[in-house]
């Protein structure tokens, strides 16, 4: 008798709150927006794609970018069928995720035979998701697309691990290239802050970040540095010219650090042989003190790079030092004047919070970003809560200092201080507000005015006004 062909569904149920639409694929981080962002979750497409080119049947099922409420989603279940549902999760919405798989498994119309849980929160903590769900498995680690493959081949065997590890270290050039029209990457083209251009979409050519020790990050525990891996320049290279062919005018290359060195050389050549730097630009993440030459900086200009997002996350040497940034203060301003000088639009991020930092060390990186836009060094700013997701050293040492005001994931949305800190929840606030206000200035507006060479231009501020707008209502 035939073995049945498996039907797997790759999900993200409706999250319905008054906080606004849940940023969770594709995050390090998660939060409330309440003006809507879609970002294109790299490594569930890259085991969508996986298990189709393995013979697997893929539903690619994101009722949140679709946009659909509970119900609607629930009813699309049922009619398509599936044998397994696999959800990514993240610290503030698992228990959501757990209330679901419950209220599927009692569903009678719902034959569905096994659910998964992936993602950061369930990758260090996964017995905790048996203890408080019906969920069949988790994939304890950050290479999804490998693991889902590995649980589907040995799914049927008895005493089949209910965590689903992997020790080796799988080559990414294994992997197929992602199929776009399967994982519906039009979901995601449009309503994201960080394009300039649109259509957009994301590559990730590397799992995740060289440096890898942040103590704040969540993935840092699911990719550490000594794991770090790249695509070929070649596969890399071959990816974009796919993007370009579906139309994409924008692509954010999404690795928690941007390969460097002869990788990012020999791809820069390549963007210019190929021609592609002329059909397409380009975003990444970057470390502040891994490109110290300038010629370098103007390469990825010349390569077709428009926007690097920089993490500051604080001017404070003392905290740098604490979160093992790897960073000096003094390294920071000269690295975003040379990129700024070779034509590029830096971003930084600034993260507050900590629990060892008082107000005027809040202060201090707050006149330090001003002051960067004020020198036209950078063209954008991000700023958020420090929150300390479980697995990360940071968690740790909240939990061995006693600095947890919550132990409660549904409280780590960086809606609220989770951290004992000098100042209040409302101060807190208050000082992210001033970081999206500290950069609006009749100035920065002159300068913005000066450098719209399109109407595409025109419409990515009025885009970028729109999230400012946002930001605010969200830390308010």
């Amino acid at each position: 008798m035939e073995k049945k062909r498996l039907k797997i569904a790759i999900s993200y149920p409706p999250l319905e709150s008054k906080k606004g639409t849940p940023l969770l694929a594709q995050n390090r981080q998660f939060q409330w927006f309440s003006d809507p962002t879609y970002i294109y979750p790299m490594i569930p497409a890259s085991a969508a794609t996986l298990l189709k080119e393995n013979g697997y049947e893929v539903f690619w099922d994101d009722g949140i970018a679709e946009g659909l409420s509970y119900a609607e989603w629930k009813e699309r279940l049922i009619r398509e069928k599936p044998d397994i549902v696999a959800i990514e999760t993240k610290t503030p919405v698992v228990k959501r995720h757990w209330k679901i798989i419950d209220d599927l498994k009692s569903n009678y119309e719902l034959r569905i035979t096994n659910y998964v849980l992936f993602g950061d929160h369930v990758s260090t903590l996964p017995e905790e998701s048996f203890q408080n769900s019906k969920v069949d498995f988790v994939l304890a680690g950050g290479d999804y697309d490998f693991l889902l493959l590995k649980l589907l081949k040995n799914i049927d065997d008895e005493g089949a691990p209910k965590i689903v590890r992997d020790d080796e270290q799988h080559s990414l050039d294994e992997l197929p290239m992602i199929d776009r029209e399967l994982t519906k990457w039009k979901l995601y083209a449009y309503k994201n802050g960080n394009y300039k251009y649109t259509p957009g979409s994301y590559v990730m050519n590397a799992r995740d970040c060289w440096w890898g020790k942040c103590s704040f990050c969540s993935w840092a525990a699911m990719f550490p540095g000594e794991s770090y891996r790249v695509h070929s320049v070649e596969k890399a290279l071959d990816e974009i010219g796919e993007l370009i062919r579906f139309g994409i005018k924008e692509i954010m290359e999404d690795s928690g650090t941007l390969p460097i060195g002869k990788w990012l050389e020999d791809f820069c050549a390549g963007m210019i042989k190929r021609g592609y730097n002329k059909k397409v630009v380009l975003d990444c993440n970057m470390r502040l003190n891994a490109i110290k030459s300038p010629e370098t900086w103007r390469l990825m200009k010349k390569a077709g790079f428009r926007m690097i997002l920089f993490g500051l996350e604080s001017a404070n040497q003392k905290t740098l030092d604490k979160i093992n940034k790897g960073l000096k203060v003094e390294e920071i301003e000269p690295v975003l004047k040379m990129a700024k000088a070779a034509g590029l639009e830096p971003h930084i991020t600034a993260i507050v919070g900590y629990p060892w930092e008082k107000k005027k060390d809040v202060e201090n990186t707050l006149d330090f970003t001003k002051k960067l836009f004020r020198k036209g060094y950078v063209d954008s700013l991000q700023a958020t809560l420090a929150i300390p997701y479980p697995g990360t050293p940071l968690y740790k040492y909240c939990k061995d200092n006693n600095l947890l005001l919550t132990e409660d994931h549904n409280r780590f949305d960086q809606r609220e201080p989770v951290m004992k800190t000098e100042m209040s929840a409302k101060e807190l606030k208050k000082m992210i507000s001033k970081f999206y206000r500290s950069f609006v200035t009749p100035k920065f507006f002159l300068n913005k005015m000066k450098g719209i060479r399109s109407w595409e231009d025109v419409k990515f501020y009025g885009r970028t006004g729109k999230k400012v707008l946002g930001h605010l209502t969200d830390f308010s």
